[in-house]
């Protein structure tokens, strides 16, 4: 039987189709294996930041953790671990510290006490030695944040919640307390907030944090005890939620980059597409944990350098 051209095409479109999801789902489990494995792409994207040298460099690591959040922060000898995703997550996040040779933690910092900040802190808080351990002082009744409670008395581990405006050394880096700026009555405006200053570059972590918080923040911005709110990296509050990320808050922040982490078609719809547009908008280059797996920055003082390109979908997860 002889094949028409017409007949070819098609099928030669549709193969073309199988082959790019067939390599598609293998990035994707590459990817999903740098958590637990300890491997890191090593090719670098990297753009200028600032003028000042520093004579150490400082790695920030947002961990792709499904729908939750942790950022790992090496600075010389100096290590700092914000938030544990979920439960499932934990030994993951263990792995992919011991893996870096990370046998203690300078600072464990628990922005809030929602499970998927706080579920796989029990292990880090087992299986390491913590010289300080941070967290908001709202108190969450469920079986989560009992286990953490548990889990430092345990390990005979104080904690405290750090006052808005106090600075903390971390190597050759340095980080301020931001919010939250006042008392709230959720869990996601309670979270703990800070800017990351190494060199001439910075990052602003803001774990949950809503409209309302962001603003209060803004308000207290360039008062006698407070800060500055200007940085080079933003960390997306609340994973791309639309119910963060104001615009009087990117005004007074004015990132060039934005990283959200989330779970790939995670029930949230994160990240909303109303916070892409509004980056978008703002020329922010977005990278994203659930395209992109685990995002590396890596700064000098001077300029900051990726793992990876910038995301450039734009893809909602809305659907």
């Amino acid at each position: 039987m002889r094949l028409s051209l017409f007949t070819i095409i098609p099928a030669f479109i549709i193969l073309q189709g199988i082959i790019s999801y067939v390599n598609s789902q293998e990035l994707k489990v590459e990817q999903e294996q740098q958590i637990s494995q300890g491997t890191l792409q090593e090719d670098l994207y990297g753009e200028s930041q600032g003028t000042k040298e520093s004579e150490d460099t400082m790695e920030v690591h947002f961990l792709e953790v499904g729908q939750g959040d942790a950022t790992l922060i090496i600075c010389g000898d100096a290590t700092m671990l914000i938030d544990c995703s979920v439960e499932d997550y934990g030994t993951k996040i263990q792995n992919y510290l011991q893996k870096r040779g990370i046998t203690q933690l300078d600072y464990l910092i628990l922005t809030h006490p929602d499970s998927d900040h706080i579920g796989g802190a029990p292990v880090i808080i087992q299986k390491f030695d913590i010289k300080q351990v941070f967290m908001s002082d709202f108190v969450k009744d469920n079986k989560f944040y009992d286990k953490v409670i548990n889990t430092l008395k345990g390990r005979e581990f104080s904690w405290i919640t750090p006052q808005v405006g106090s600075t903390w050394e971390l190597g050759e880096a340095r980080f301020t307390i931001v919010g939250p700026a006042e008392k709230y009555d959720n869990p996601n405006d309670s979270s703990l907030s800070l800017i990351l200053t190494h060199g001439d570059n910075t990052f602003l972590f803001t774990g949950d944090t809503q409209e309302a918080a962001e603003k209060d923040m803004v308000e207290r911005d360039g008062e006698e005890i407070s800060y500055d709110l200007l940085a080079d990296v933003y960390k997306a509050g609340h994973h791309g939620s639309r119910t963060s990320s104001c615009k009087e808050f990117l005004d007074a922040v004015n990132p060039t980059y934005a990283v959200i982490s989330c779970g790939e078609g995670n029930s949230y719809g994160h990240p909303h597409a109303a916070t892409l547009n509004e980056f978008r908008s703002r020329g922010i280059k977005v990278f994203r944990t659930d395209e992109q797996g685990s995002i590396i920055a890596t700064s000098d003082g001077t300029k900051i350098m990726w793992n990876c390109a910038p995301s450039e979908t734009w893809q909602a997860g809305e659907g």
